[in-house]
């Protein structure tokens, strides 16, 4: 890829002095990589129209690479992401909350990237008070280490729960930040959100000065690899997005690499989602697996994946993985858990089998961006918006509509118990 620093894109100097937020200009200050805040990822899209783009989770770096390298094409303003379950304390990758930005800095300055990223905590989860005791530290370290945005997830708990949760944790996420919220785990066709949820949540956020860039809903999708036809109900979450739209929340879909183009070309088209996460469908392609149009590996009749030869990493690294998850009894959507063990025996490849797996994701990446999603340039969008607010922080796109005194601690509980809720089963459906 030509290296995007010969030809600088209108404005991108002076965005890059004025964009980057504090976090990012204390750890890489003489970079040239547009770190931004999300809520300037989420406003290019409501600005051009029809559009979202793709949230990546960088499992690897592999991934970031040819995720960033397809934005750079697309000249679209992306997201790098990396979810709790997949980058935190407990992790199952290599890449994590506290190393996503140097990875992200790293790779975008080497290839010249000239776009705008944000870097994403995904599913910050919070199940219980323990869990929000250990973000009270912990959420402010993954900021310090450069991320720039972050989905606050407390779906788990009952609906006061996840507000009272969500306002908790407001003065442990700088103003400039990208913030998502979430109602209804990500469980498939079971525990769909409401309406009544997401009015609930963002007018109770709303009376307490909180105004989300993103909700994320339980649509009926599902995270890892998607079994049935049953994808995103668009309906549903047009109906939601509806429901909320006084108060100018986009949407984020979780759950994208289960679902066909048509399917997510009418997400973009019809209702207000922005960001859309990527993850499984990512992970598959870099290893050079088989997969169709939805970004689902393809398996054979005895439910193992299918290795195209002279794709993604060598056979002998294949085999290699693959008696590593019989042995430990790995199989299908748990594949994920062996990133961790086996990122540097992939990093440690020759020069032009790493090439042909960011190469996978690249191309892959780039289709989404353009044909799907309708990202392509954005990134240009993004920039004159920075450069017009001089800023790093893109500002909110609400203010507050409830009043307080109808939102304390006693009268959310209450309005709480009103709500009938279908939550779905109990299980583990983090990814």
């Amino acid at each position: 890829m030509a290296n995007g620093h010969e030809r600088d894109p209108e404005g991108f100097n002076e965005a890059l002095s004025v964009g980057r937020p504090p976090n990012i200009k204390k750890l890489f200050p003489h970079s040239r990589a547009l770190i931004v805040s999300g809520k300037y990822i989420d406003q290019a899209m409501i600005a051009k129209g029809q559009a979202m783009t793709i949230a990546a989770n960088g499992r690897s770096e592999i991934v970031i690479r040819g995720v960033l390298a397809a934005a750079q094409r697309a000249r679209a303003a992306v997201i790098i992401e990396i979810a709790k379950s997949e980058g935190g304390m407990d992790a199952y990758c290599a890449v994590s909350y506290w190393n996503i930005a140097r990875c992200v800095d790293a790779i975008a300055n080497e290839l010249g990237v000239t776009v705008p990223i944000a870097v994403h905590a995904d599913h910050y989860g919070l199940k219980n008070k323990a869990d929000f005791e250990q973000a009270k530290i912990e959420v402010p370290s993954i900021f310090d280490a450069g991320i720039t945005s972050i989905a606050i997830d407390a779906s788990h708990q009952p609906d006061d729960q996840n507000l009272l949760t969500n306002i908790a944790m407001k003065p442990y996420i700088p103003e400039w930040a990208g913030l998502e919220t979430e109602i209804g785990e990500i469980k498939g066709k079971e525990g769909l959100s409401s309406p009544d949820e997401a009015v609930f949540l963002i007018k109770g956020l709303n009376a307490h000065g909180i105004f989300p860039d993103w909700i994320a809903l339980n649509n009926g999708t599902t995270h890892g690899i998607e079994a049935s036809a049953q994808g995103i109900d668009t309906d549903l979450t047009l109906k939601i997005h509806k429901a909320i739209e006084k108060f100018n929340v986009s949407g984020a879909q979780h759950g994208t690499s289960g679902n066909s183009s048509d399917r997510l070309k009418t997400i973009a088209r019809s209702t207000h989602t922005t960001k859309a996460n990527v993850a499984t469908a990512l992970q598959m392609i870099a290893w050079g697996l088989e997969v169709n149009d939805y970004g689902n590996a393809i398996q054979d009749a005895d439910k193992n994946f299918i290795k195209i030869k002279g794709e993604g990493v060598t056979e002998e690294l294949w085999a290699k993985m693959l008696d590593y998850a019989n042995q430990k009894g790995i199989k299908g959507g748990d594949f994920k858990k062996i990133n961790l063990p086996f990122e540097n025996k992939i990093l440690c490849q020759s020069r032009d089998v790493r090439e042909r797996m960011a190469k996978r994701v690249e191309d892959f990446t780039y289709r989404l961006l353009v044909d799907v999603f309708n990202a392509q340039g954005t990134a240009d969008i993004a920039i004159a918006e920075i450069v017009k607010k001089g800023s790093h922080h893109a500002g909110v796109k609400s203010h507050v509509m409830e009043p307080a005194e109808e939102w304390t601690e006693a009268a959310i509980i209450q309005k709480a118990a009103l709500l009938a809720t279908d939550k779905g089963p109990d299980g583990d459906f983090d990814d």
